[in-house]
């Protein structure tokens, strides 16, 4: 989601026992991920094999991880876990609510009273704010009530 709120492709993909993924994006950033909490789901069932697992390569364009047997995990969520990985929850957080309201940077910076350029800032580099991360749960506790 950089600039024009894209995200770097994935450009690299080395996964080793049990569930850790060393992942390189197009921006230079690298990240270990573990997929611990995946393999739960009987989707990936066939993951749990160490040698299924290791076997991962680069879906089209970078925009996918896909092992052997047609099983995929998409860039997004890899990238939300790499930001976890870096240590910016804030952004994370930030990014599951547009999500899970469905916001363009737009339609997010309507709903908090901020710019355009304030949300694709805080959806890539900059840290969130307290107060933009209280307005965001804010906005899901009226959109609940």
């Amino acid at each position: 989601m950089m600039g024009v709120e894209r995200q770097p492709e994935l450009i690299g993909v080395k996964g080793s026992a049990p569930y850790w993924l060393d992942l390189r994006w197009s921006d230079g950033r690298e990240a270990r991920v573990d997929l611990s909490n995946v393999m739960v789901d009987e989707a990936y069932e066939a993951l749990r094999e160490p040698a299924v697992f290791t076997a991962v390569v680069l879906g089209d364009w970078g925009h996918s991880l896909v092992w052997p047997g047609g099983i995929e995990i998409g860039a997004d969520s890899l990238w939300l876990d790499s930001l976890s990985s870096w240590g910016r929850e804030d952004t994370r957080s930030f990014l599951e609510w547009r999500i899970r309201n469905g916001f363009s940077a737009t339609a997010a910076a309507e709903a908090l009273g901020i710019s355009r350029a304030s949300v694709i800032r805080y959806s890539t580099e900059a840290t969130v704010p307290r107060s933009i991360q209280l307005a965001c749960k804010g906005w899901d506790a009226l959109k609940a009530a």
